[in-house]
């Protein structure tokens, strides 16, 4: 489980229940990142186990904690004005600046393809409608983060670029799976090959695949065709699988409380639940317990999971 934080008494708790993160949001105070004391080296110290910080910086109207990590173009705009090497480069020095705070996880690149306009739910935030272009500089971008010993986490899964809507307000719906292994699928094969990461899951709702009207952090169907690569170019994928937020986004939100979302995204095969708050996490944690006792989720699927996340917290793998 992965939680955002207000500040550091916040993010111990938080470690102190057993979350494998945090979040850093843009409530969080600064100072958990800038401070000289009550930093993250010093919830390192206190909490004696390995744990990741995550946050969202694509570039863009996405990069929490500007004022700390600065402002870097919109993924659309740099793919419009730089070449690959640049952007490795861009990204490489905001890894640096992550690195340099404590985080070890950046919930970027996007790799939908769009070309909607900039300000839509995914705009600019998408490198390019193409999938090759989309592929070439998210895998660029990424390399740049783990050349700096950031982990990327490319999103969102299987793909919210021509999805209805945003799905922070309201479900959505994408083409149907059969168009979306023609389009919104393609990157996911070249950039997880030439740029290894975790990917992130979003809460579209794809027709045709799994059960209907489930978003796809809910619906078993969408991991497991992650995890086989089914899909043009794919390959069995291994790595970390993150929601995206549970509790922010009416996607979900509106269908499940915080635990029973935890739960039920566990379930479906996630490695890890995201939320935006730890007001729900020790019920969360005493959902999926009694779940696991109860023999509801096997306990080897948790494991599974975690083994994923604590080799994923030790640090990004060579390659």
């Amino acid at each position: 489980m992965t939680v955002g934080v207000r500040d550091y008494d916040d993010a111990l708790f938080a470690l102190r229940q057993g979350a494998g993160g945090i979040f850093i949001g843009s409530w969080t105070d600064p100072s958990l990142l800038t401070g000289t004391h009550r930093n993250i080296a010093v919830l390192r110290e206190a909490v004696g186990r390995p744990f990741a910080v995550t946050i969202d910086a694509e570039g863009g109207r996405v990069v929490r904690q500007p004022d700390i990590f600065g402002h870097l173009p919109a993924p659309r705009t740099m793919a419009e004005t730089m070449t690959p090497e640049q952007v490795r480069a861009l990204a490489s020095e905001l890894g640096t600046k992550l690195a340099g705070t404590g985080v070890t996880v950046d919930f970027a690149p996007v790799l939908d393809t769009t070309g909607e306009p900039a300000t839509a739910a995914i705009g600019d935030r998408s490198f390019s409608p193409d999938p090759e272009r989309a592929a070439l500089y998210a895998s660029a971008f990424a390399a740049g983060l783990r050349d700096a010993g950031i982990t990327p986490v490319f999103k969102h899964f299987p793909g919210h670029g021509r999805a209805t809507g945003d799905s922070h307000y309201d479900q959505v719906l994408t083409p149907d799976l059969g168009q979306l292994r023609e389009l919104d699928l393609k990157p996911y094969g070249p950039a997880l090959e030439s740029a290894p990461g975790a990917v992130m899951v979003g809460h579209m709702i794809v027709p045709g695949l799994g059960a209907e009207g489930l978003p796809a952090t809910l619906n078993p169907a969408v991991y497991d065709l992650l995890r086989r690569g089914d899909y043009p170019g794919g390959r069995p994928f291994d790595g970390v699988i993150y929601t995206d937020d549970l509790s922010g986004m009416k996607a979900v939100s509106t269908r499940l409380d915080a635990p029973q979302a935890v739960l039920a995204s566990l379930r479906a095969g996630a490695d890890v639940a995201l939320w935006i708050s730890t007001d729900d996490l020790v019920a969360a944690v005493d959902t999926v317990d009694r779940a696991v006792t109860e023999g509801e989720f096997p306990v080897e699927q948790l494991e599974a999971s975690a083994l994923r996340v604590q080799l994923q917290n030790l640090g990004p793998l060579p390659g």
